[in-house]
């Protein structure tokens, strides 16, 4: 349950971060017998560091991640 209140920009952040973790997370769950290294789209990224400048927390991981313990305590 959020505990923060965020601005719908910093919403937006904590967001495509976690949809970022998603996706590395998927990618790394592939089959270990796999020879292939595991991909992340670079679009995924790229929406997680767009949002992050949107919110002015590119750069600012200190207060990012405070902001995403407060809105999301279980990461």
């Amino acid at each position: 349950m959020p505990t923060a209140v965020l601005t719908d920009r910093e919403r937006a952040a904590v967001q495509a971060y976690l949809r970022l973790l998603g996706t590395v997370r998927a990618a790394f769950d592939g089959a270990p017998e796999s020879r292939r290294p595991p991909v992340v789209p670079p679009g995924a990224l790229a929406e997680a560091e767009r949002a992050l400048a949107a919110a002015g927390l590119a750069g600012n991981e200190e207060e990012f991640f405070r902001l995403l313990r407060s809105w999301c305590p279980e990461i």
